[in-house]
């Protein structure tokens, strides 16, 4: 029998950063994926501002940058009929370039540390899976499936099949289910999806096309981007991939084979390119009853699935994977308390709540513009020009929705948290806009210091006591408390008035994550009972 703290089923991106940021934390784990291999396959391609702030944190932001997209390629999305025609509608947005510059530019709390990255899964995998095997203390083991499980009061023993070489257990501490949509790992532990199935059934297929994008734009088509959705009655979506000479085709289509036709319909010039893969997929918007059972948790896709609009799935499971991880750290290392894992549910379930709907508010807003395609679209007519004209105006209010989704990755708070000092009635959360704030169980906003430095970059792996604008506030009994229950923790002197201003308090308590536990204008006069609670005990 194999022994490890935790056991991690799945290699996607959540199991991957699950196992990275529990590697960095000391803690010994085993990952296993059933593939030998990562899959060539598109999924996700879209890295939020939030989820890169979350690899800064892990140093691994530089490296994702530099496999993904080159930072000068525009991310505008365009309303088309064919790529050899004039969009109906170019909705621009900036590249990765553009978008560091502007956060660099504002000191306000309100742009993220980090821009987004465009990295297809398909390259992003390979990357966590070679960081995580070079982790100390991380075992990394595709070609392994996971079959059943059993846990006890002491820990959980796993039965998995390794490709060639038969069964054979691995007990653990803690297992997390991080094994997609069809999860065994939450079918063993009995917990149920609920909400909107099977709402839309596609196809996609991946092209390498290695002269499209150079091409663009073609005559009066559109120019070069990142998104095409095509104005007709199949759902057609064209996406570039990060190397620029792969591009996915999602469309209500019958076959493999009609999905060749689509692509060059789509694109309305003669082009050599090579279809590499084709799966039928559907869209869901499902949540998972539970997030755990006792020493068994699900993260990720086995715990939320969302359509695509709005890019909140990949993302959502790598925030469950860093609020899963300093927690599991905690209570192995004997420090967190038994409220500690029990908050991992309270708090990701909510959010994982929230990003359902916020896809189901970008979905909604996608089908109501095209709801107005009618087959004269594309005629030189009186009425091809009003269906255009009226489906365009639609578009251009509803599109966006899938588009500008900055509240839904930065500004989601714990709410009821065990292990936030709550207080109620805090700001609204909004999907599209995003006010800085530093209530209890929100993200630290983002302010760059006098000497050229972000603040989130000097928090530590621990709790961190942040004194601002030279408060004279003493933090020591705040400090002490956290230290009497052996909990890692920091103080942090930050005497600029820009994040004195920004943040409006002396003192802010932060998590590992960056969520704020706790904030005051002078010291807290029960410090211990403010560290129990942000320890869980």
């Amino acid at each position: 029998m194999n022994a490890t703290e935790v056991l991690i089923v799945g290699g996607g991106p959540t199991g991957l950063t699950l196992a990275i940021d529990l590697g960095q934390r000391g803690i010994r784990c085993t990952l296993i994926e059933q593939k030998e291999e990562p899959a060539f396959l598109p999924k996700m391609e879209r890295i939020n501002a939030r989820s890169m702030e979350i690899f800064r944190r892990m140093g691994l932001s530089q490296k994702i940058r530099a496999a993904g997209l080159r930072p000068d390629v525009p991310m505008d999305v365009y309303i088309i009929l064919a790529m050899n025609q004039p969009p109906l509608l170019r909705l621009p947005y900036p590249s990765v370039q553009q978008a560091l510059a502007e956060s660099r530019a504002t000191n306000n709390g309100s742009a993220p540390l980090e821009a987004y990255q465009l990295i297809s899964q398909y390259t992003l995998e390979p990357l966590l899976k070679q960081v995580a095997e070079a982790t100390p203390g991380v075992t990394v083991s595709f070609g392994c499936e996971f079959l059943s499980l059993q846990q006890d009061a002491e820990g959980v023993t796993a039965t998995v099949r390794d490709v060639g070489r038969g069964t054979r257990t691995i007990r653990s501490s803690y297992l997390v289910g991080c094994d997609g949509g069809a999860s065994p790992v939450r079918k063993e532990i009995d917990i149920k999806l609920r909400g909107e199935g099977n709402l839309l059934q596609l196809r996609q297929a991946l092209y390498r096309c290695d002269e499209l994008f150079e091409r663009l734009p073609c005559g009066d088509g559109p120019g070069q981007g990142r998104h095409y959705h095509v104005a007709d009655d199949q759902a057609t979506f064209l996406i570039m991939q990060d190397s620029t000479k792969h591009w996915t085709l999602h469309a209500v289509v019958d076959s493999d084979e009609g999905m060749k036709a689509q692509f060059e319909k789509t694109i309305g010039f003669p082009v050599k390119y090579e279809m590499l893969s084709c799966n039928p997929w559907r869209q869901n918007l499902l949540l998972a009853d539970r997030y755990y059972v006792n020493r068994v948790f699900i993260a990720g896709d086995a715990a939320h699935l969302v359509i695509p609009t709005g890019g909140l799935g990949m993302n959502s499971g790598v925030g469950d994977a860093v609020d899963l991880s300093w927690k599991l750290a905690a209570t192995l290392r004997g420090w967190g308390g038994p409220n500690l894992l029990a908050s991992y549910e309270v708090e990701r379930r909510q959010v994982g709540d929230r990003n359902v709907g916020a896809s189901r508010y970008a979905s909604i807003g996608r089908r109501k513009w095209r709801s107005l395609w009618r087959p004269e679209i594309g005629d030189d007519t009186p009425d091809g020009r009003k269906a255009r004209d009226v489906l365009v105006r639609m578009a251009d209010i509803e599109q966006r929705k899938s588009n500008e989704m900055i509240g839904a990755e930065l500004g989601y708070r714990y709410i009821n948290s065990p292990v936030i000092c709550d207080i109620p009635g805090g700001p609204e959360q909004l999907f599209r806009e995003y006010q800085p704030t530093t209530w209890p169980g929100a993200r630290l906003p983002n302010v760059w210091l006098d000497d050229g430095r972000p603040v989130q970059d000097l928090i530590g792996e621990g709790f961190t006591i942040l004194k601002l604008g030279r408060t004279r506030a003493d933090a020591n009994g705040l400090e002490a408390a956290f230290k009497a229950l052996n909990a890692p923790v920091s103080v942090l002197n930050i005497p600029d008035p820009v994040a004195r201003e920004v943040y409006g308090f002396d003192i802010l308590l932060l998590r590992p994550d960056m969520h704020i536990v706790w904030r005051g204008q002078q010291a807290p006069k029960d410090p211990a009972a403010i560290a129990r609670i942000a320890t869980g005990h």
